[in-house]
């Protein structure tokens, strides 16, 4: 995203100029910044595509289950499912003109067929005989079946293929063929798929999270925390943690590269998004440097929590997880959020969704917090948060 276009979509505001959501408006609607991780904004991001052309989504690249687990044993990288997945929400085929390629990168193989079989067709990809291939412009062909060259070369014997997405893969190729830069290849998949918006993870290190619980329980990787793959933790978390290694709980700490930095303190708009609060939301903001870069923004930064149960979430009140968001930000920034200055706003639907324990404003506001609370839920939504219902409350905070 150019400063240019961030420049405009500001000038229109300052303006009063009419920013409905059409295509021309959403060129240089504003820079929306959400921290997170996971699924839980696909469909949101869909419909910021009205809206906005120049979201920024920082996601974790920490996700250890699923398909990427078995790329991140296999070549010892960040995951890049979530990153991969968040890409396609913001394409749009009918916009990019390549729906041929957005029907090949968004496959997964037949998770039921014999790995051999799958090989073959691997093979067929790299080799662009693959029936996905079939319409798809020649110079993209080229670069698509070079990078899953590279990724075949490299596979080792053992791997799992069924199930796999080819847009996983063929980032991890472009990964291994450009010098292990995750950056670039994300920058990649981004052309190719259309992507209207900026992804970008957090760190681009090989990191795991680590969590310990009230009883004392160590956990060890995202997957054992969320209870996705594994039976749901029976005590809450006491805290979070980075650490290089999947079988070691040692902390480690990593920083946030520049560009992101910059990325943060340019936003209109930075959004704390429901979802899975520690390893999706929490674990974004471990890096040294999102706190201070949070402060340094000038604009609204708004946590809109889940409607309802999370998993990872025992045993916390709307209250609490609002006070252990804007601390962790307090602890990086080194100063406190009297002012709202790392956390202005947190958006509820107090007529149609759950939040644990009381909601007092004037609690909130103690913590330089104002608590909004304003309909959010449908009945074609529910129980689930509208999503444009959602995206017109930020605009207007924007």
């Amino acid at each position: 995203m150019s400063e240019p276009v961030q420049d405009n979509a500001r000038l229109k505001r300052k303006t009063g100029k009419n920013t409905a959501p059409d295509s021309t408006a959403a060129e240089t609607g504003p820079a929306i910044l959400f921290f997170s991780g996971g699924t839980a904004l696909r469909g949101l991001s869909r419909h910021l595509l009205r809206h906005t052309r120049n979201s920024i989504h920082l996601i974790t690249p920490f996700d250890s289950g699923g398909s990427s687990a078995s790329i991140r044993k296999a070549f010892h990288m960040p995951a890049v499912g979530d990153l991969r997945n968040r890409l396609v929400a913001l394409a749009d085929p009918a916009i990019s003109g390549q729906p041929e390629i957005f029907r090949l990168l968004v496959h997964r193989l037949d998770a039921t067929a014999c790995n051999a079989d799958l090989r073959e067709q691997l093979s067929d990809l790299c080799s662009g005989r693959h029936r996905l291939m079939s319409g798809i412009p020649l110079q993209d062909t080229e670069v698509i079946c070079r990078l899953l060259s590279r990724l075949e070369a490299e596979l080792p014997g053992d791997f799992d293929l069924r199930g796999a997405s080819i847009g996983n893969l063929l980032i991890a190729g472009d990964y291994l063929a450009n010098g292990r830069h995750l950056k670039a290849a994300l920058t990649r998949f981004s052309r190719l798929i259309g992507s209207r918006g900026t992804v970008v993870p957090i760190v681009q290190d090989n990191l795991h999270l680590a969590a310990e619980l009230e009883d004392g329980t160590l956990l060890i990787g995202q997957h054992r925390i969320t209870g996705k793959e594994t039976r749901a933790i029976t005590s809450p978390i006491e805290r979070l943690w980075l650490t290089s290694d999947a079988d070691c709980p040692d902390p480690v700490t990593t920083r946030i590269r520049a560009s992101v930095e910059k990325l943060i303190e340019g936003a209109d708009l930075i959004c704390f998004p429901m979802g899975s609060f520690y390893t999706s939301l929490m674990a974004n903001l471990l890096p040294s440097g999102v706190g201070q870069a949070v402060a340094n923004a000038n604009c609204a930064k708004v946590y809109v929590p889940n409607l309802g149960h999370d998993p990872e979430a025992l045993g916390l009140s709307l209250f609490e997880a609002t006070r252990r968001l804007s601390r962790v930000l307090e602890d990086d920034a080194g100063l406190a959020n009297t002012t709202g200055r790392l956390l202005s706003h947190v958006l509820i639907d107090s007529s149609n969704g759950h939040y644990a324990g009381t909601l007092s404003k004037d609690r909130f506001h103690r913590l330089g917090v104002q608590l909004i609370d304003t309909p959010m839920v449908t009945g074609q939504s529910a129980p689930l948060l509208d999503a444009e219902l959602l995206i017109d409350k930020l605009m207007t905070l924007v």
